[in-house]
C-alpha cells in the first residue's frame, strides 16, 4: 500500500494529467473561437452564417487532405503511415495537429546544435579495428553483418583481443560490477535508463561515494522519464553534492511535444576505459530479483574488457555531451587497451533518432542475422511488437529450416504490451517459428544467438520505441566465449518455458481482438 501511495504522488501521475490538460485545453479553446467567431459573424452579418460553414469546413478539409498527401509520401516506416491517415482523417484539423506534433521524432534543438561539436571530438577519435581482408577471411558470410554496421554513423568498428564474460541473471552481475568499480583509478562512467533507490543503486553508490574521495572521476546519466517515480526530480542535485557528475537525460518539460519520446534506453559502465558493461539491466531491486512484482525476472548483462570498450565509452561520450553545455575532450577518456589474443571478435554499436544516427539500425542487425543464420537463431525480448518486414524474416528464416525460437514473458510488465506480443503468436506458430513463454516470471534479456557463432546482446527490443525513437547500444558477438555462455542459458531458460500452441494462440479471443485494433497504433507509441 506504501508503495502504491508513492506511485500515485509522484511526479509520472502529475506529468500524465499535466499533459491530458494541456490538450484538452487546446481542444476545448479551438472548439470555443470556432464557435465564438461564427456567432459573432452570424450577430453582424444574418445571411453570412451558412457561407462561414462552408467556408470553414472546406479549409479544414482542405488542410486534412494535404496532411493525408504529406504522410503518404513521407519518409517513414510503412506502418506509421495507415495510424497517422487514420487520425488525421477521423479528427480532421486536431488530427493534423497531432500529427504535426508527434510524428516528428528529432531530439531538440539544442542538441542538434551540439550535436556538431561532438562529432567532431568523435572524428579525432581513430577506431582501429580488425580490417575488412581479415573480416571476410575469419567470418566467412558473417562479415556481411559485421560490415553493415562499420558503415553506420557513428561508425562501429569489429575488434579483436577483446575478453567477453557473459552473465546470465542480475544477481550474477553485481558482484562483478561491484569489483570492478573498486578497482577504478580514473574514471567511472555509468548511463542507465532506469535508477531507483534499493540494495542494487545502493551498493553502487556506496562505491562511487570512495571513489570520488580517492579522486576518481565519476559520471552518472539516467533518463529524466525512465527514473521517474524512482527518484525525485532533483536528484541529480544530490549526486552532484557528493562530487559525482551527474545529469538528466532529455529532462522532462511540461510541454506537449514528441522529443519525450527520444529516451536514452541505454545501459553502459565504462570503468578507465578499459573494462565496459552492458546488457538489459537496469538499477533497480527487481533486476537482482530483491523484489519480485513480475516473478523472477529473467536479465542478462555482458562485460568486456580490452580494445573494444573503445566504442561504448564513445558512446557514453556522446550521449553525456549532448547534455552538457560544453563537449569534453574525447582523447582524454580513450587510452590504449592491451590485446587478449585469440578471444574472438566484438563490436559495440549505438542506435538513435534521426539524423544522429542511420535509421533502423538496430533492426537492421537483428534482420543480417535472420539471413545469415544455416541452423538456427535463437532470442530472447521482453516485447514482441514487431513490423511486417521482421514478422516475414522470422518466418522466411525457419521456412528454410532454420530453428527459429523466440522466448518472451509468461508474467507481463505490461497488460497492453503482452496482448500486442501475443497477438503475433499465431502467424509465427503456423509461420514455423517456435515461440516459448518463460514460466518463472519475466524476460528483460534482449538477446540473438545464431549457429553457436554470432550473438548479440544489449537494450535492442523488438519494438517500435527502440527501433525507432530510443537511443539504444548493444554488442555484436562473434566466436567469443561469451557465445558459449549465451548458448547455455538458452538452453536453461528453454528447460522453464511453455512452447506455446496454436491452442495457446487462440485463448482470449476478445483480449485478442482488442489488440489487433491497438496493433494498428502501435508504432506511433
Amino acid at each position: 500500500m506504501k508503495k502504491f501511495f508513492h506511485k500515485l504522488f509522484s511526479r509520472f501521475p502529475l506529468v500524465a494529467l499535466i499533459i491530458i490538460l494541456m490538450l484538452a485545453s487546446f481542444f476545448a479553446a479551438v472548439v470555443l473561437a470556432i464557435v465564438i467567431g461564427e456567432t459573432i459573424l452570424t450577430e453582424y452579418f444574418p445571411n453570412a452564417g451558412q457561407l462561414v460553414t462552408i467556408i470553414v469546413t472546406a479549409l479544414s478539409w482542405l488542410i486534412v487532405v494535404i496532411a493525408v498527401l504529406h504522410a503518404a509520401n513521407r519518409d517513414m516506416v510503412p506502418e506509421t503511415k495507415i495510424p497517422w491517415i487514420l487520425c488525421i482523417t477521423v479528427l480532421n484539423v486536431f488530427g493534423v495537429f497531432i500529427y504535426i506534433l508527434f510524428s516528428s521524432h528529432y531530439p531538440r534543438r539544442r542538441e542538434r546544435k551540439r550535436y556538431g561539436e561532438v562529432k567532431q571530438q568523435i572524428d579525432r577519435i581513430e577506431f582501429s579495428g580488425v580490417g575488412k581482408e581479415e573480416r571476410s577471411k575469419k567470418m566467412g558470410h558473417w562479415a556481411a553483418v559485421s560490415e553493415a554496421l562499420t558503415s553506420s554513423e557513428p561508425a562501429s568498428v569489429l575488434y579483436s583481443g577483446t575478453k567477453t564474460h557473459y552473465f546470465p541473471s542480475g544477481e550474477a552481475f553485481l558482484p562483478a560490477l561491484l569489483e570492478d568499480l573498486e578497482r577504478a583509478e580514473k574514471f567511472i562512467f555509468i548511463e542507465y535508463f532506469i535508477i531507483e533507490g534499493g540494495k542494487f543503486w545502493d551498493s553502487v553508490l556506496e562505491v562511487l561515494e570512495q571513489k570520488v574521495k580517492e579522486g576518481v572521476e565519476v559520471r552518472v546519466m539516467y533518463d529524466d522519464i525512465g527514473s521517474m517515480g524512482k527518484v525525485r526530480a532533483g536528484y541529480y542535485k544530490k549526486l552532484r553534492k557528493k562530487g559525482i557528475g551527474c545529469v538528466k537525460f532529455n529532462p522532462f518539460v511540461p510541454v506537449v511535444t514528441a522529443v519525450h519520446n527520444n529516451r536514452d534506453h541505454r545501459k553502459i559502465v565504462v570503468i578507465d576505459g578499459r573494462v565496459a558493461y552492458t546488457g538489459g539491466l537496469n538499477i533497480a531491486d527487481e533486476y537482482i530479483n530483491e523484489t519480485h512484482p513480475f516473478g523472477y525476472w529473467k536479465d542478462n548483462a555482458i562485460r568486456l574488457e580490452g580494445p573494444g570498450v573503445k566504442m561504448l565509452t564513445t558512446l557514453f561520450l556522446m550521449q553525456f555531451g549532448l547534455q552538457k553545455k560544453q563537449v569534453d575532450d574525447f582523447l582524454k577518456y580513450i587510452p590504449e587497451t592491451e590485446a587478449f589474443g585469440d578471444c574472438g571478435y566484438v563490436q559495440p554499436y549505438g542506435t538513435g533518432p534521426v539524423p544522429f544516427f542511420r535509421r533502423h539500425l538496430g533492426e537492421d542487425v537483428y534482420l543480417n542475422i535472420l539471413n545469415a543464420a544455416h541452423e538456427y537463431v535463437w532470442i530472447m525480448t521482453p516485447y514482441l511488437i514487431i513490423d511486417y518486414r521482421m514478422l516475414q524474416a522470422l518466418i522466411a528464416a525457419a521456412s528454410r529450416g532454420v530453428d527459429v525460437r523466440v522466448v518472451t514473458p509468461h508474467i507481463p510488465d505490461k497488460k497492453l504490451a503482452f496482448g500486442l506480443t501475443r497477438s503475433n503468436y499465431m502467424a509465427l506458430i503456423k509461420g514455423g517459428v517456435k515461440v516459448y513463454e518463460f514460466t518463472p516470471g519475466f524476460v528483460h534479456a534482449k538477446t540473438f544467438l545464431s549457429d553457436d557463432r554470432a550473438a548479440v546482446v544489449g537494450t535492442i527490443n523488438l519494438d517500435y520505441r527502440s527501433f525507432l525513437y530510443h537511443y539504444e547500444n548493444a554488442v555484436f558477438l562473434y566466436k567469443t566465449e561469451a557465445v558459449k555462455e549465451i548458448k547455455a542459458d538458452f538452453e536453461e531458460t528453454f528447460s522453464v518455458s511453455k512452447l506455446q500452441t496454436e491452442e495457446d494462440a487462440k485463448k482470449s479471443p476478445v483480449w485478442h481482438w482488442l489488440c489487433e485494433i491497438a496493433k494498428i497504433f502501435a508504432p506511433l507509441f
